[in-house]
């Protein structure tokens, strides 16, 4: 905050007047329907694709502790795990790194915007304890830090791009000194395994304070759109660790159409027991959230009649590192959204910027290389549902009322592409996204599906869309 409350009795009045007591609680919500669910999920469905953001102190670190890289892969905005820094040490070293600059959060809209992201998700409290609001229930904050308030910065720009607004918002905290982390021995800390450095903690006093601040960033930022907790262990997790249920019906009292990941959680029924989270088919249970989170996976056959958004790096760290340039490809990028689309889900792409805000080259081109495919071929996937015809082995299909969208990963050398659904009434027509100027489709019936005579050379050798209309497409 900017100017902080000093005492602990103000600090116990604010948590105490905001209804944030470890006797209280807030009254669950009324039911929803089925039709108020669909309702509050339409827009989610339809956008298949956003931008997940990771920044924060760690950024300005870069991936680089005491003048050494903390190597080479993944995992930079643990950083202060990875060192086994102290809260006081890794502050020293970190704040003075992370100075953003004017501007910055415009630029991330707008690379997110022209890319065909319909929503962008970042990081408002990681692991590391640090606010990136004005909060006024800490002083490890933006507010208190850097006289600014980064959540409302970046929300403005957000909005000003017409981009759905999410709050990635951490459970975990290594700064906050009433956090019991020896709780858990599966949840990630600096100090873990080594004794509390002033004593016992009473973990009670962490949940009133995590709610406090959830409950700021509901109040103060106008809509939320999606808030995408993180995380719990099999070990430590729901109302045991966070008073889960109090905290999704604070959520949803102060934000009723919020979308809700199932992070507060770490079991088989609430859909999250390992990362890939494979084989999950059951309804998801309103009480655990309302969407899936695998991460840094595609589920092999997607999860139907589940709501789920795959999380992906660009390279294989989430916080900016200096040293990792294993990025992946504009080709592998785009054929992960086109196969997570054709499986019903979500793509959240994230970037790291650095700690000005800036953003690295390969990020800038990565996005821009997906945006100028999606420029062409959006309608493929904005607003698709998954493919109802079954594998096909030279691409992915995805769907709309009356019309399928065949993408070519694998150019037929025949010049033939196969369609396995039912042949019955008049031939679909067929078009390139891309244009007629890339040549005529013809359409055929065969006792194997729909065959499509298609020229010899692809139009886009990533990933070329075939538009079919006019005609009900059924699976044989």
């Amino acid at each position: 905050m900017i100017q902080l409350l000093a005492a602990p009795l103000a600090l116990s009045i604010l948590l105490l007047s905001a209804g944030f007591s470890r006797a209280g609680s807030t009254a669950a919500p009324a039911a929803e329907t089925a039709a108020q669910r669909d309702a509050r999920m339409k827009w989610w469905r339809e956008a298949r694709f956003g931008m997940f953001v990771h920044w924060g102190l760690y950024s300005g670190l870069a991936g680089t502790w005491d003048g050494k890289p903390v190597g080479n892969r993944g995992g930079m905005e643990w950083i202060q795990q990875r060192v086994k820094a102290d809260t006081d040490t890794y502050a020293r070293a970190a704040l003075p790194l992370f100075r953003p600059r004017p501007g910055f959060a415009r630029e991330w809209a707008r690379l997110a915007k022209n890319a065909g992201c319909r929503y962008l998700v970042f990081t408002t409290k990681h692991h590391d304890g640090f606010a990136l609001h004005d909060s006024k229930v800490s002083d490890f904050d933006a507010g208190s830090k850097l006289n600014r308030d980064l959540v409302r910065e970046i929300v403005a720009a957000c909005r000003a791009e017409g981009l759905r607004v999410g709050f990635y918002h951490s459970v975990i905290d290594w700064h906050h000194d009433q956090y019991a982390y020896a709780l858990s021995q599966q949840l990630p800390h600096p100090l873990k395994g080594k004794p509390y450095p002033n004593g016992d903690r009473d973990h009670a006093k962490y949940v009133d304070y995590l709610h406090a601040q959830v409950a700021e960033l509901l109040s103060n930022y106008g809509r939320v759109d999606v808030l995408w907790w993180d995380y719990s262990a099999q070990d430590f997790q729901g109302d045991a660790a966070w008073r889960a249920a109090d905290l999704m019906n604070l959520t949803r009292a102060k934000q009723p159409k919020i979308i809700m990941n199932n992070r507060l959680f770490r079991s088989a029924e609430a859909g999250w027991k390992s990362m890939g989270t494979d084989g999950f088919t059951a309804q998801l249970d309103p009480r655990y959230g309302d969407f899936i989170t695998p991460e840094q996976h595609i589920p092999a056959t997607g999860m139907p009649g589940v709501d789920w958004e795959t999380c992906m790096t660009l390279n294989t760290t989430w916080g900016y590192s200096a040293h990792d340039h294993a990025w992946k490809s504009a080709e592998t990028l785009i054929r992960n959204l086109v196969d997570i689309a054709s499986k019903g889900g979500n793509y959240l792409l994230n970037i790291g910027p650095l700690g000005d805000g800036s953003l690295d080259p390969e990020t800038v081109k990565a996005f821009t290389a997906i945006g100028a495919w999606m420029k062409v071929n959006g309608r493929s996937i904005h607003g698709t549902t998954a493919n109802p015809l079954g594998a096909v082995d030279w691409g992915r299909i995805t769907a709309k009322p009356g019309r399928l969208y065949l993408h070519v990963f694998d150019w037929p050398a025949d010049g033939k592409l196969l369609v396995p659904a039912a042949t019955k009434g008049r031939a679909p027509q067929a078009g390139f996204l891309a244009g007629r100027r890339h040549g005529k489709i013809s359409v055929t019936p065969t006792p194997a599906g729909w065959e499509l005579t298609v020229p010899t050379q692809a139009p886009d050798p990533v990933a070329t869309v075939i538009e079919l209309r006019g005609t009900v497409i059924r699976p044989l």
